[in-house]
């Protein structure tokens, strides 16, 4: 038995969703997923090192560790060694991925005007996971791909279409700038503590859109308060920011899980009226 067998285990923290993947075929599973060819590969919530030991198999120059847990960290740092200067102690929710893309190497500027892409890995905590998409949407900029294991309800409704009951506010978001790929299914058993829901893996994979061609703030807005009354048509929940002129337009006699990620940016432009 070597050194690393005497470090103390991390004892997963409620508080944080912390559920540790113990099954290495899963956890080999996940990393393949994820193309190799990023400039930078950032790993959300390292834990106990399940993925980061197979991302530092060839990927060690290019990855930065971010992970909340002060616990995690100390142990991470004496099982691989090779971490030093490849982990941040802080919140993924307030980390900066743009300043990130701007360096080629981690810890090594590469230029004000270039940068590279980066790809976002994780087994996300199912408390923060929305959150966690919303941030990789904010930097959909420089993030070019995501492999997560998250709640199976979830992966679910962000790999949803239209017309589906699960189709909802960030389906439409992340579908407008990412394909999206259900992946395979994960059980309960394989977590130290099993959580009490399946978990699923899902890839994201930015594609060719750049601008949606309307504006993207209202574009956000339409979307998130058509789907905060789903049950009502489009006319009734969008009722505040429909033209008079517009209201007998047949799109408002919708539900919003009957309209496509195309169709609310039409919807868009046809709002965006003196603004």
């Amino acid at each position: 038995m070597g050194e690393n067998s005497k470090i103390n285990a991390v004892k997963p923290k409620k508080a944080l969703g912390q559920h540790f993947l113990v099954d290495q075929n899963i956890a080999r599973n996940i990393v393949d997923a994820l193309s190799k060819d990023h400039g930078v590969i950032v790993e959300v919530g390292a834990g106990m090192g399940v993925l980061t030991q197979y991302l530092i198999e060839n990927q060690l120059e290019k990855l930065q560790v971010v992970e909340i847990d002060g616990e995690s960290v100390d142990y991470l740092l004496k099982k691989f060694p090779m971490l030093d200067g490849h982990i941040v102690f802080g919140d993924f929710l307030k980390y900066d991925i743009a300043a990130l893309a701007k360096k080629e190497e981690i810890g090594e500027p590469h230029g004000d005007s270039a940068s590279v892409d980066v790809a976002v890995i994780g087994n996300f905590p199912y408390n923060i996971s929305s959150q966690i998409f919303f941030q990789i949407l904010k930097y959909r900029d420089c993030v070019s791909e995501s492999v997560g294991m998250i709640q199976k309800e979830v992966a679910e409704r962000l790999a949803a279409g239209p017309g589906s009951k699960t189709y909802g506010i960030l389906s439409v978001l992340l579908q407008a700038y990412y394909d999206i790929e259900y992946l395979f299914t994960v059980h309960e058993n394989v977590f130290n503590p099993p959580p009490k829901v399946k978990s699923a893996v899902i890839r994201l994979k930015r594609n060719g859109v750049k601008e949606l061609g309307c504006d993207e703030k209202l574009f956000v807005t339409v979307v998130k308060q058509a789907f905060n009354q789903r049950r009502k048509t489009m006319r009734n929940s969008l009722r505040s920011l429909i033209p008079a002129e517009m209201i007998d337009n047949e799109i408002f006699n919708k539900r919003p899980e009957q309209l496509s990620v195309a169709e609310f940016v039409e919807l868009t432009k046809m709002l965006d009226v003196d603004r």
